[in-house]
């Protein structure tokens, strides 16, 4: 009679044959048989790695074991895989060496910059991240770091941008280089920087004083140098700096500089000459509209082609290309009829003012008048007619009608010679300047967030833009390699804020 057991334990057994001990661990069951113990084989467990059986073993006589989720409680975790990845980058493309500077220093600005990349903030605040990542033992400076050495690290960067920017400029420019160059500004909390000044705000934040500062690009919009001005100066004034830093402090003695209509004005155009520099700029819409009237080119140039060239005595020695890009011009017929109507809704309800009589005297009328022909910028489209008591308007039809001709067309102004470059490259290379205003937008908004300023000492605002400049400079780099992967991820490629997210 057999009498079986639950009871199971792991047994190592050795057979020789032939001279040879053979060893096999078996999964054996215990049992009764006429009153004898016997051992049934249930599995052959000698395949099984040595920790395996053993942990068979210890389960066989009650162990409990738990997974390694269960086992482990997690106290505390560092941000890592963003970190480590830019400064990958960094080190990739070399910017510790371009930095230079004292070993200490390097890694505080280093950690400055990973940290704009992937939390942009301020010092503060970038101080009190610091101790979430590894940026620490990565750069093997504390765990923690104080804002006052963030500052005193900004102080030193500003004292050594003449230099690392030459360095850049030696790296990313050559002779005969393509350069291209804009202005942008951004507005100061507070008033007691010595660079802030009411100017041109291109924030839209008129009521704010602002600083400018411009920014130049090798012709791919990789960063190569920035410059912070006071916020009233014009963009030609700044240019005139660029040129002396071109020609000057980086040995340039032959360069392409390209900038829009506001840029390169007739007396830059001068200071280019003088030092032998080639340029491209474009015509205002003013001065398109003037050569059209006059006949100096006729749309029928874009019968069979979107380029084209011709030449005026009011731009001896220059060539003008024109270029008709069909859908600018459906975006500006779109843009100019929203406009048209927002603008007549808002004078409509001035309209009914002053028909019931809640709106009287003439000055008061032209005054609400003025603030809606301000707002939407469309006083030159309408006719009016303001008087005590009356309010009429209406569209200019004609006017309207002779400048939706043009939309589309603009004017390429340039004195490069055609064995340099052909009319299609002009155009193309003035279309360079979209690169450094992508370069304004990613640092200004959530990308890098140049924006808001606190900063009082000008040296800092100065030490803040040029931190962001690198900032940028490395992600250009980033961007660029990510653009490989674009046809294999391009959800990966369309953000790089989602990247560093994934990263982390």
């Amino acid at each position: 009679m057999k009498t079986h057991s639950n009871a199971m334990h792991v047994a190592i057994t050795n057979r020789t044959y032939k001279g040879r001990t053979y060893s096999s661990t078996l999964l054996r069951q215990t049992y009764r048989e006429d009153g004898k113990v016997k051992h049934r084989t249930l599995a052959n467990l000698s395949a099984l790695p040595e920790d395996v059986v053993d942990i068979i073993r210890r389960a066989l006589k009650g162990e409990t074991f738990v997974s390694a989720a269960e086992a482990l409680k997690i106290t505390s975790s560092k941000s890592h895989g963003a970190v480590s990845a830019i400064l990958s980058v960094v080190r990739k493309i070399g910017l510790d060496k371009i930095l230079g500077g004292d070993v200490l220093w390097r890694s505080i600005v280093l950690g400055m910059i990973t940290a704009r990349l992937i939390e942009p903030g301020s010092k503060r605040f970038t101080a009190a991240y610091w101790q979430q990542t590894t940026l620490g033992s990565l750069l093997s400076l504390p765990e923690s770091i104080s804002p006052n050495a963030l500052y005193e690290a900004m102080d030193t960067l500003f004292l050594r941008q003449p230099v690392i920017e030459k360095k850049l400029a030696k790296k990313h420019l050559e002779e005969g280089a393509l350069v291209l160059y804009d202005l942008s500004s951004s507005y100061l909390e507070g008033t007691h920087c010595p660079l802030a000044a009411f100017g041109y705000s291109r924030d839209k934040k008129r009521s704010k004083r602002q600083f400018t500062y411009g920014l130049m690009t090798n012709k791919d919009g990789c960063p190569v140098a920035v410059e912070v001005f006071p916020g009233n100066r014009t963009d030609a004034k700044t240019l005139e700096e660029q040129i002396t830093r071109l020609r000057e402090k980086y040995d340039l003695r032959r360069v392409v500089l390209v900038g829009d209509r506001g840029m390169i004005t007739k007396t830059r155009i001068a200071d280019l000459k003088k030092v032998g520099y080639d340029w491209i700029t474009a015509l205002r819409a003013s001065d398109i509209q003037h050569l059209y009237e006059y006949g100096a080119f006729q749309l029928s140039l874009f019968d069979d082609r979107d380029v084209a060239e011709i030449e005026h005595p009011d731009y001896d020695g220059e060539r003008l290309v024109l270029n008709r890009n069909p859908l600018m011009t459906e975006e500006r017929r779109r843009n100019r009829q929203d406009l048209l109507s927002a603008t007549e809704r808002d004078l409509e309800k001035i309209r009914v003012r002053v028909e019931t009589g809640k709106l009287v005297a003439a000055d008061k009328i032209g005054l609400a008048v003025g603030k809606i022909i301000d707002k939407h910028k469309m006083a030159k489209h309408f006719i009016l007619e303001i008087s005590d008591g009356i309010f009429r308007y209406k569209r200019d039809e004609e006017r309207i009608e002779k400048e939706a001709r043009l939309d589309g067309i603009y004017i390429v102004r340039t004195d490069v010679p055609h064995e340099e470059m052909s009319m299609e490259e002009v155009v193309e290379t003035y279309k360079g300047l979209q690169q450094v205003e992508q370069a304004f937008r990613n640092m200004k908004s959530m990308q890098l967030e140049l924006r808001p300023v606190f900063h009082r000492l000008e040296d800092r605002v100065r030490a803040h833009v040029f931190l962001c400049m690198l900032a940028y400079y490395v992600q250009w780099h980033m961007v660029k390699s990510l653009r490989t992967l674009k046809e294999q991820d391009a959800e990966t490629y369309g953000s790089f804020r989602l990247v560093m997210e994934r990263l982390k």
